[in-house]
């Protein structure tokens, strides 16, 4: 099923600079050959490349000319060439969603011991995304800008109130009408609630106190119900099913007039919250709780934190310690789009608190939350009385909340048990494990005039060669949102020059110097072809988009040999699935590894420490993260000895670099897509327009309210 935007916003702060943005560059069909076999000639050997170069110059004589400007006819009237394509390939796979599509961020802590608790937490957590929300609803949010240019905002149109709904023909995205939903589903003990949020005026009412009661309220409800009928009655897990049984079992669901509500409910929130009943301490309990849930069987039940979870839409995830996370539904936004809305609102909530110690103290959203403020009556939500009901200028709301019920008949009870066994299957199959790398990190890596994002490719892939003599496919994706509705461009990381990199490492005749410098030559290649992708001259996407053009227009006939030929299938077996991700909110990211018998790796650098998340089907995941720490430590001494001939005291070489001035790369908050600086365009900030929404297909009514829905739960003195 295909997504369609439609009605850009022409007003507002937040996407002012939408028409100044440049659409993404159609590359020239030459130049895309040459990447192509570039990208693949390290990964092939000589009979193979030979085999793929006469796949190639057939193509640019035959069929590549005519597909080039088919595509450049089709993408016209479209704000991206690639967009149709690219949101297709999501909303047509079929396999489970979690382990290997969803990401996940794990924040950092909240620096005052006292507020990791898990309602506070939460709801400080809930108040600083509804101060987010309100900003994007009004389009007060301050618009995403580097370095003078303008980054496009279409996907925080795509990030609250949307779903992914199955049906038997491909998903589609269930859209948020301007994100005009007004309430948000909570989930404690695999059981749903909800409660509203926004008024009908469209502004939010509750306080952070009435957020904190609210959940209390649920997590005491929640726990007074049977370990059975929980299992029984888990209804979430049905996300996590294969797409097609999903969609059966969703007709199923909405058959009935009261599951139909209730999956409207759950649809239409503007987010989920995901409150476990554990308290993960390591690294690896954590990233396994917010990538997947936990495993943890009781009498045979499954009461892991695993089926608490609703993977059809963002979910904010707080456990008992307070320890929070986020999962998101990858389809409509990229990490960046969901990392800068996560160091918003961690800064905001540090930054209220620390307002009530000195007044003084400016939260993040403080521009706006005067603006805001100004048009009530005295910049403060209307108490609550006892009975649940807040007065607004538009009327009373019931804000208490309410349980979601489900009429669970047979069929659905069994694919609710079925879908658990093949879930925990699918965990049990899975390893996670976390490398914490304290030693140095981006200080000390542009002091050795490096680029970090580059060191760190070279490093996993002089781990994985280590432990396995030979290179693999290696994805990292650019962003590219310098372009209108930019997504992400593929950096092939196996190179000609990482070949020899690793080669040279590992021999043993090879001299320091000669290893540093085939690094460097590595380092210097991986981040001119990053600029390149970033300016959206790479190869994957553009012959992808060719390939589509190809199955749309002429699928009766036979491919073109470059679509058939292994080199498009070795490239495109991505054995390590890679990306980058830095801002002082996250301490932790990570994904699943997206071929079975593949890697996936999410790492973020920080100035003086680097963390990695390795994700397999059991391939050693640990030993490769061992590796990886060894090659760090060798290549430091290595480059150390080299800055220091004269063999200066530990400590002095530690001073010496400290005294190195040291400016960052980032601005506020790094990308998640490369770590690199996203490519500039001609354009140049003024007054602009657009932002895209999605037609809804799926008859959802979001402005509708849902406040009778569900038993009503009751508010004690106690709650407050």
């Amino acid at each position: 099923m295909t997504i369609r935007f439609t009605n850009e916003p022409t007003d507002g702060e937040t996407f002012q600079y939408q028409s100044q943005l440049p659409k993404l560059p159609i590359p020239n069909l030459e130049d895309t050959a040459k990447r192509y076999l570039a990208a693949i000639k390290p990964l092939q050997s000589i009979e193979e490349h030979q085999v793929t170069i006469q796949a190639v110059q057939d193509f640019m004589k035959n069929e590549g000319p005519l597909l080039q400007e088919k595509l450049k006819a089709y993408a016209t009237d479209k704000s991206s060439y690639i967009e149709e394509f690219w949101y297709d390939s999501y909303l047509h796979y079929t396999d489970p969603v979690v382990l290997n599509l969803n990401p996940f961020f794990l924040l950092e802590d909240d620096p005052t011991p006292l507020r990791n608790d898990q309602v506070i937490r939460a709801s400080s957590l809930i108040y600083s995304t509804l101060t987010f929300v309100h900003a994007l609803k009004t389009r007060h949010l301050e618009p995403d800008v580097f370095r003078g240019t303008p980054l496009c905002m279409s996907q925080f149109s795509r990030l609250f109130a949307t779903a992914r709904v199955p049906t038997e023909n491909g998903c589609y995205i269930a859209p948020n009408n301007e994100i005009s939903g007004r309430h948000i589903v909570v989930m404690s003990h695999s059981q749903f609630y909800h409660f509203e949020v926004f008024d009908e005026s469209g502004d939010f009412v509750l306080t952070e106190k009435e957020i904190a009661a609210n959940l209390r309220a649920i997590l005491r409800d929640s726990v007074q119900t049977p370990v059975t009928d929980i299992a029984k009655n888990a209804v979430g897990i049905l996300t996590t099913e294969n797409r097609r049984n999903w969609a059966k079992l969703r007709t199923q669901l909405k058959s009935d007039p009261v599951n139909r509500e209730s999956l409207k409910v759950v649809d239409g929130a503007l987010f989920i919250v995901c409150l476990d009943h554990v308290k993960p301490t390591s690294s690896e309990e954590l990233s396994n709780n917010m990538l997947c849930g936990t495993y943890n069987l009781d009498q045979g039940l499954q009461v892991g934190t695993c089926t608490n979870r609703w993977y059809d839409k963002l979910q904010i995830i707080v456990c008992q310690n307070g320890s929070a996370g986020i999962n998101f539904e990858h389809t409509g936004v990229d990490g960046h789009t969901v990392l800068r809305y996560v160091s918003d609102i961690y800064t905001d909530t540090i930054l209220r608190f620390a307002k009530t110690i000195n007044s003084q103290t400016q939260s993040i959203f403080h521009n706006y939350r005067q603006r805001r403020e100004s048009h009530s009556t005295n910049g403060n939500a209307a108490p609550r009385d006892r009975a649940g009901s807040t007065g607004s200028a538009t009327g009373y709301f019931d804000h208490n909340p309410r349980k979601i019920e489900w009429n669970m008949t047979e069929q659905v009870e069994l694919g609710v048990r079925f879908a658990e066994t093949r879930l925990s299957d699918l965990i049990l199959q899975n390893e996670v494990k976390v490398l914490e790398f304290n030693d140095y990190g981006k200080n000390f890596i542009t002091d050795m005039k490096m680029s970090p994002d580059a060191f760190v490719q070279m490093a996993i892939q002089a781990a994985y060669y280590g432990l396995y003599g030979k290179s693999e496919s290696t994805y990292e994706p650019a962003m590219t949102k310098t372009f209108l509705h930019g997504r992400t461009e593929a950096i092939r990381s196996v190179t000609s020059e990482s070949t020899k990199f690793v080669q040279n490492f590992y021999s043993t005749s090879a001299s320091s110097y000669e290893k540093l410098n085939s690094l460097r030559q590595a380092l210097k290649t991986h981040t001119n072809i990053t600029r390149e992708c970033s300016k959206g001259q790479g190869q994957d996407r553009h012959l992808y988009a060719l390939e589509c053009v190809w199955d749309r227009l002429y699928k009766n006939e036979k491919k073109p040999q470059i679509f058939t030929d292994g080199g498009w299938k070795t490239l495109n077996n991505t054995v390590i699935s890679t990306s980058n991700c830095g801002n002082p909110a996250l301490r932790l990211f990570g994904f699943g590894p997206v071929v079975s018998n593949g890697f996936g790796i999410g790492y973020i650098i920080k100035e003086d420490r680097i963390s990695l998340v390795a994700s397999s089907k059991h391939r050693q995941t640990e030993r490769f993260l061992q590796t990886l720490k060894k090659f760090l430590n060798d290549v430091k001494t290595m480059l150390l000895k080299e800055k220091f001939p004269g063999g200066v005291s530990q400590r002095q070489r530690i001073l010496a670099l400290e005294e190195q001035e040291y400016q960052s790369q980032s601005d506020g908050y790094s990308y998640f897509d490369n770590g690199y600086e996203p490519a500039t365009s001609d354009h140049t900030l003024s007054d602009g327009a657009g932002s895209p929404t999605t037609t809804n297909e799926s008859g959802m009514s979001p402005t509708k309210s849902n406040r009778k829905i569900g038993k009503r739960l009751v508010i004690r003195e106690s709650d407050d």
